[in-house]
């Protein structure tokens, strides 16, 4: 028994030495978004370590998954589950090329003194138990920082030593002081020891009840809610104002890993959104700004689905509050920088990085106009539903270059087109049939770093629409995109955008983007093309007034035809349309905000007989 006292003592006592000498501290308050991470700090050179916790692979993201460093981990939006992969700083540290060298007195360690507060330690470990190696060179280097190669030597040649003691059982193998010590200790420290027994016994109690009743071992269930209220004054010519409405949004997200690498995403929401095919009961429509089908306007707020009230694939109606499946993603790495991902209920914001920092329906901008680029939406890039199938791919080009492309089909689930027609020219199926036929798109993203300062991302997307829209719901001239032409005309589009943001310091960020999108008619006996462009730029605050409070101001143009030829037509009344919006987000506590914010339209839907428009909006957001 003594002998095993004395082993126990020293491996104990190397232990307390390496962690008192090494200059890594813990930070364990420290507040961090990535949740994955711990964090150290160097208390001599003040630099932080991170060490990944997670071995998750490169995954869809809403956010720019580009970074100057070489680890990552895998997060997940609770308002919109979408996925990012952040690469953290590398936590290389110098690795010293000397051999380590047993030692056999503390006088040999040249850089060791008598006056360092931890010379009776390394003497005591040196000289009574040989167990401590230092540098060819005699010295210990005492004052830097630990690998782990130096600290599995280290511990190697203790253990050796005392192996070695308990084969030869020394006369002097223990000594009375020592035994002494150890029971003064045991004795001092009684109280605190049955404390920590029993805080470990209920954890492991907690723990074993949290297994037993968890909800799966391998899916994980967040979600969010939201609740607004929302009043808008102004529209069309002698129109009355609208009243105030109250509105809701809720989805439950459940994010299922079946190797550790992999996410399957199943996401289900309900909102009390109006609109159908004609717009009744929308906001937009009772402003008099919403287009005559689908209620497309640039009235819409961020949280509020494209095509609300109606399944726009069979123009059936969808009631307020019933349970669909909006999300269905499914995301498996194949190689070290390349990730694969396919579903039949995806958007395009699901893969492509927003860059911006207003993107966030429940958290940050308050309208659809501030939340993306207008080249995400092209095609219901965005529609709010997961309308599209879709499948593509995450390239990791190097730490700063990524390269993300997909295909989505927004009927693959209809055999055949419908021979009934809702309008003239127009199917009961509007978009088409099959999942390589009717309406669809080709969408790529090339999303770079230069500095840690700055995130661009280009976009470009071609497109097919069988009828005459757009699919963005941005502007009423979504629907009937090419002015003066059938609805029914087939298009073809060539999409094409940047976003860019700047962060001046870590609590302000410029942020902006600017868009182009050339329409063309896709049917033989029709010659007409038109073009739309949109900017944005604003200011994002972080921390402001309080720490994790944010707020927005934002000024752009909305989508506006600006270039028209053939039959296409320009169209009557024209004024450049501007968007105004401020907003300020507080957060209650970590599950709990609330936004007001107010956004303007001047000249609203590019027709100077519209009256300016403001709509306001007080958003509460439980995330869980």
């Amino acid at each position: 028994m003594a002998k095993y006292l004395l082993a126990s003592a020293g491996g104990v006592c190397f232990l307390w030495l390496i962690a008192g000498l090494s200059p890594v501290q813990a930070l364990p308050n420290l507040e961090i978004e990535n949740k994955n991470l711990t964090i150290y700090q160097d208390v001599e050179s003040h630099e932080k370590v991170y060490l990944n916790k997670s071995n998750l692979a490169n995954t869809i993201s809403d956010e720019l998954p580009i970074s100057n460093e070489s680890q990552k981990k895998l997060e997940v939006d609770s308002a919109n589950n979408s996925l990012q992969a952040i690469t953290p700083q590398s936590a290389n540290s110098s690795q010293p090329s000397d051999k380590l060298a047993q030692v056999t007195s503390v006088s040999q360690l040249s850089d060791v003194q008598p006056t360092d507060w931890a010379f009776q330690a390394l003497q005591s470990l040196v000289e009574r138990y040989g167990c401590i190696a230092g540098y060819p060179n005699q010295t210990y280097r005492g004052n830097r920082a630990m690998t782990r190669y130096e600290f599995a030597a280290g511990l190697n040649a203790c253990l050796d030593r005392i192996n070695e003691l308990i084969a030869t059982a020394t006369g002097d193998l223990v000594k009375k002081e020592d035994l002494a010590t150890l029971q003064k200790l045991q004795e001092q420290f009684a109280a605190e020891l049955a404390t920590l027994r029993g805080r470990v016994d209920a954890v492991e109690a907690r723990t074993a009840k949290l297994e037993a009743n968890q909800f799966s071992t391998t899916t994980k269930l967040n979600g969010e809610a939201i609740i607004a209220g929302i009043g808008a004054t102004g529209g069309a010519p002698n129109n009355s104002d609208s009243n105030i409405i109250l509105v809701n949004r809720v989805r439950l997200n459940l994010t299922t890993s079946f190797t550790g690498k992999d996410s399957l995403i199943t996401g289900l929401q309900a909102y009390n959104f109006l609109g159908g095919a004609d717009g009744q009961g929308s906001l937009q429509q009772s402003l008099g700004l919403a287009s005559p089908l689908l209620s497309a306007s640039s009235a819409r707020t961020s949280f509020e689905p494209q095509f609300p009230g109606i399944n726009v694939n069979t123009l059936s109606g969808v009631g307020a509050n019933s349970v669909q499946l909006y999300k269905l993603l499914y995301i498996f790495p194949v190689a070290n920088k390349l990730t694969l991902f396919a579903g039949t209920a995806a958007e395009t914001s699901d893969a492509f990085p927003a860059i911006t920092p207003f993107y966030g329906e429940g958290q940050e901008s308050i309208s659809r106009f501030g939340n993306l680029n207008p080249v995400l939406r092209v095609s219901g890039g965005t529609s709010g539903t997961g309308l599209a199938s879709a499948a593509g791919f995450i390239f990791n080009i190097s730490p700063n270059l990524d390269l993300r492309a997909l295909y989505g089909s927004v009927n693959a689930n209809l055999p055949e087109k419908a021979a009934s027609e809702a309008v003239p020219g127009v199917s009961t199926t509007p978009l088409g049939a099959g999942l390589f036929s009717g309406s669809s798109i080709i969408a790529t993203q090339l999303t770079f770093k230069p500095s840690p300062a700055l995130d661009i991302g280009l976009n470009y997307a071609h497109s097919y629409h069988e009828i005459n829209i757009l699919a963005t719901g941005l502007v009423s001239s979504d629907i009937g995109a090419l002015a003066g032409v059938a609805t029914g005309t087939p298009l073809t589009l060539n999409s094409v955008g940047g976003t860019v943001t700047w962060r001046l310091s870590p609590k302000i960020a410029l942020s902006g983007y600017g868009a182009a999108i050339f329409v063309d008619a896709a049917s033989n006996s029709v010659n007409a093309s038109t073009t739309f462009t949109s900017w944005m730029a604003g200011v994002h605050f972080r921390d402001l007034f309080k720490s994790g409070n944010t707020a927005g101001i934002l000024f752009g143009q909305p989508l506006y035809r600006t270039d028209a030829s053939g039959s296409a037509q320009l169209g009557e009344n024209r004024a450049t349309p501007y968007h105004l919006e401020g907003y300020y987000r507080m957060k209650v506590n970590d599950n709990i905000s609330i936004t007001p914010g107010a956004f303007i339209l001047f000249n609203p839907e590019g027709d100077s007989r519209n009256e300016t428009t403001t709509v306001g909006v007080l958003r509460t957001t439980f995330t869980f």
